[in-house]
């Protein structure tokens, strides 16, 4: 790799100062990187954002701080508060194995791939929630803390309620879609503030860069990380519906903020306007609000961004891009990356151009599947809700996913096609060699149907010339598709 070593280190979330390692050649490839196509400007479609200093909860900027939203995989970071409060009050310890169920493994990627029966300790399993976004891994976790998936999302509402998060509904611990489950920029600042205040000791669980399983290197999803000045944490998160989702914070001169922004068209300009946000609140620093002073009404319906986001992303990035086209931040304060691109100290780079630097190359944080070493306590799996860990009644009751007919369970284990990445090129293409495939069988039958009244010989002739037509994309379609799913479904054997 262009003579770069990247020597992975067992190490644990809080073991402090990240290392990083980059090659000449990648950041020479930097500078044809910066440029990018957006479609024609759009009318006005402000979405939600706000920022706010950590220490005293005084809110620099906001703008549609306290509208409903979908969480998508944000979702996370409440699924961490609710598992990190339940190992403060001795519920359950971090070297507890959790097991995976049924239920955890049918979830939608982004997914560890994990067989039933697997066990993950609570630390690996809060690394690859926060690294990898794993959708399996989140529902184990809610499992292993509270019995259920269910009885959890109880604990998350009575949690976010106590924090005043008064605008949040939480029906599943991963944010896979469900119309049901919904936030807002203000509660996921409130939250993220709780986070760094009530479990400081844990700050680094949000800070990784990568992780390493096996010979499997994964790094995260926060393209902040490595490139913006003191950028310390936190979550991404994406569907269709709800968009590019960022909470992120930032320290400089011990100071650190909170940026939220939600509904960004693409991961770039999610990255570059959370830069700015940031940028412009350690420039201001004056307080326009307070947390609980925004204005509130409760949580209501949020918007469905599907056709914007997933569809036609033109006039929502080109939008994006008028708000953000004049904010710069300072190269060269601290990150190795904007020290070598940069040059001088004070030099200013376009918030735009932070999103397309190359990925920098972090130490990756180890982890692993099985029990701690000399381990010999209970494992927290699926049990009837509010038994302790270690007691499991008649587990199968409660490790599959629930009836399809009952109204309360969360439909979270149903195929979430638009939660995968935009950027994997080869989904998107099986995607689409499928949809031909489906189209050609159509027209197959649709000839069957016309020459149904003519002489027998001519129906086979029609049909072997439109079989070969159909089967082509269809085998195309299949050859990716079953690559991706074995590399999903044992991820630790790559």
């Amino acid at each position: 790799m262009d003579g770069v070593s990247c020597d992975p280190a067992r190490s644990a979330p809080g073991n402090g100062a990240r290392r990083m390692i980059f090659s000449k050649s990648t950041l020479i490839a930097a500078a044809s990187a910066l440029l990018i196509v957006f479609g024609a400007a759009a009318p006005s479609r402000a979405t939600p954002s706000i920022v706010v200093d950590v220490a005293s909860g005084a809110v620099l900027s906001h703008e549609q701080a306290t509208a409903s939203w979908y969480p998508a995989s944000v979702t996370k970071l409440m699924t961490a508060y609710v598992a990190l409060d339940a190992v403060r009050q001795g519920r359950i310890s971090l070297e507890t194995p959790v097991m995976m169920s049924p239920r955890a493994c049918s979830m939608a990627p982004s997914k560890m791939g994990f067989r039933p029966g697997s066990e993950v300790t609570l630390q690996n399993a809060l690394v690859m929630l926060m690294v990898k976004s794993a959708n399996d891994i989140a529902v184990a976790i809610a499992e292993g803390v509270s019995g259920s998936v269910e009885a959890f999302a109880d604990e998350m509402n009575r949690d976010s309620a106590a924090l005043g998060m008064t605008q949040s509904i939480w029906v599943n611990p991963n944010g896979l879609p469900d119309s049901r489950q919904v936030t807002s920029a203000r509660d996921l600042a409130i939250l993220g503030r709780a986070l760094y205040l009530q479990f400081p000791e844990h700050a680094n669980l949000f800070n990784i860069g990568a992780m390493q399983l096996g010979k499997q290197i994964i790094p995260t999803h926060n393209h902040l990380l490595g490139r913006y000045a003191g950028a310390d944490g936190m979550k991404t998160g994406f569907t269709c519906s709800a968009g590019f989702n960022l909470v992120a914070s930032a320290t400089r001169g011990g100071r650190r903020l909170i940026a939220v922004v939600l509904g960004a068209p693409n991961p770039i300009l999610r990255t570059a306007k959370t830069a700015a946000l940031l940028d412009r609140g350690f420039q201001s620093g004056a307080a326009v609000a307070s947390l609980a002073s925004l204005p509130s009404s409760g949580p209501t319906a949020a918007p469905d961004l599907r056709e914007s986001v997933c569809h036609h992303r033109g006039p929502a990035a080109a939008e994006f891009m008028a708000e953000i086209e004049d904010a710069s931040v300072p190269v060269g304060s601290g990150v190795p990356l904007l020290d070598t691109l940069g040059g001088a100290p004070q030099q200013q780079m376009n918030a735009k151009e932070i999103a397309h630097l190359p990925r920098p190359r972090f130490e990756p944080v180890s982890v692993y599947v099985g029990r701690a070493p000399g381990y010999a306590g209970p494992v927290a799996r699926a049990r009837a809700p509010g038994a302790p860990v270690g007691e499991q009644p008649d587990l199968a009751a409660y490790a599959a996913q629930p009836d399809a007919g009952d109204a309360s369970a969360s439909p979270i284990s149903k195929p979430a096609p638009d939660a995968v990445s935009l950027r994997r090129a080869k989904h998107a293409k099986a995607v689409k060699a499928a949809r031909a495939a489906k189209a050609a069988k159509a027209d197959a039958a649709k000839v069957d149907d016309i020459v149904a009244d003519e002489p027998a010989a001519k129906p086979k002739a029609a049909r072997s010339a439109t079989k070969p037509k159909a089967a082509a994309p269809h085998a195309a379609a299949q050859k990716p598709a079953a690559s991706k799913a074995h590399s999903a479904a044992e991820p630790g054997k790559s």
